[in-house]
């Protein structure tokens, strides 16, 4: 054990902190974050718009029903063109890890994904309601997300080359920082216009289905009950040894599992089956219950069994945040992290409570996830409402709960007895 601890410590844990560290992906991951609001608020207009669980003929149902292209347009206006919103976050994240103005770099790098569209010219005689220039809509959702996060990039590295090599416009000290940047942006916005727009359309390079193509395999392998379980593992394995294991792996997964749940969102919309299963809810709700490891299940097994008194302290401290999944004060205050004892819990928990999910959902016993429910809600809650208001949903997260709990009461009764002869001087 010790052995490992050292090879994790000495191999992997510098390593990986760097990772989840790494510029790049951060800016991912604060780009992607705060588009969380609009994907979690926009994607309750979807449901709203007719796919709540009313019977047919009720007044409500159907007055839904009639309304739904009307009910939906905060839908398409919000989670439908999220792309465009993260990569305005990506290009401000990056610019600024840089040190460079980051509104700049936002808008440097939302011009730059925009210029990866060919607007149509829709004429006046199709009677469509609007005629003149449009933007496709399709790939400015989670179908766009990858080319989003290259161009954004891209924008930001043109950005930094003009800065670091001096070509940039420097205004004198009494001219308004707003106005001073405005000049600044000058070149790289020169370059970024010119560069992207000679690509898009003179070569007639279309970043988008380029980009599908390659990314295609990947999402289709990420949604599978294998990728499923290395996500969990990998989540688990590098939490126990103190590295955040929901960053390395949420930083590199997340745009994957936006993917899978616009795909859904779209094939719920369209009245399809819906395609996916592993989007980012399912990890959530099914899952990481209480918080990576499922530790709402150590959290009740500290009230059940814990007969020390720093499990009774601690228990009752640590519930009502495990309930809303906060998982911190379990992490590192019993600690789950480097203890020989509960990390075996910790790890095979929620590999067992994801095969059961991931079966259930895909044996058609309990519905897919459609949509991002606020992450501090309780398990049961946020499983009800992220399936698209399935009470079958809310019955497995309890089952799930139950089985978590009965998986950590045998080693933290191990734990606790330890704790036990501790404090009467044994």
């Amino acid at each position: 054990m010790e052995a490992l601890t050292n090879f994790m410590d000495q191999k992997l844990g510098g390593p990986m902190t760097k990772l989840a560290n790494q510029r790049h992906l951060r800016a991912i991951r604060d780009g992607m974050v705060a588009t969380l609001p609009i994907i979690i608020v926009g994607s309750f207009f979807l449901i709203i718009g007719g796919n709540l669980p009313f019977p047919a003929d009720w007044g409500i149902q159907i007055f839904l029903k009639e309304n739904a292209a009307n009910i939906v347009l905060p839908y398409r206006l919000s989670m439908g063109i999220m792309a465009l919103y993260a990569t305005f976050g990506i290009g401000f994240s990056l610019a600024e890890s840089y040190d460079l103005d980051g509104l700049s770099g936002g808008i440097l790098g939302t011009l730059a994904f925009l210029l990866t569209f060919t607007p149509v010219n829709v004429p006046a005689t199709l009677n469509a309601g609007v005629a003149g220039w449009v933007l496709p809509m399709a790939n400015l959702g989670g179908g766009g997300m990858f080319v989003a996060i290259l161009t954004s990039m891209l924008a930001v590295e043109i950005f930094r080359f003009t800065d670091r090599s001096g070509i940039k416009i420097s205004m004198p000290e009494q001219v308004p920082p707003s106005v001073a940047r405005s000049f600044e942006a000058l070149f790289p916005t020169t370059i970024v216009l010119i560069l992207f727009g000679s690509i898009t359309y003179w070569l007639g390079f279309n970043w988008h289905t380029f980009i599908a193509q390659l990314v295609s395999p990947l999402i289709s392998a990420a949604d599978s009950y294998a990728s499923v379980m290395i996500q969990t593992f990998l989540n688990s394995f590098f939490w126990v040894f103190g590295i955040h294991g929901a960053s390395i792996v949420g930083n590199i997964a997340r745009p994957i599992w936006v993917v899978l749940l616009e795909n859904n969102q779209i094939a719920l919309e369209a009245g399809q089956a819906l395609p996916a299963i592993a989007a980012e809810p399912f990890f959530q709700w099914f899952i990481y219950i209480g918080g990576s490891g499922a530790t709402i299940g150590l959290a009740l097994s500290m009230l059940i069994v814990g007969k020390s008194a720093f499990s009774k302290s601690l228990g009752k401290t640590v519930f009502v945040p495990a309930l809303f999944n906060i998982n911190e004060p379990l992490m590192f205050g019993t600690p789950v992290v480097m203890n020989p004892v509960l990390m075996i819990p910790f790890v095979v928990t929620p590999l067992v409570l994801g095969t059961i999910a991931w079966f259930a959902t895909k044996w058609g016993f309990v519905n897919q996830v459609t949509q991002i429910a606020p992450w501090t809600l309780p398990g049961p809650i946020g499983a009800y409402m992220a399936t698209g208001f399935d009470w079958r949903a809310a019955v497995l997260s309890i089952v799930l709960i139950i089985i978590a709990t009965l998986m950590y009461l045998p080693f933290y009764k191990i734990y606790d007895n330890s704790l036990v002869a501790e404090e009467q001087g044994k």
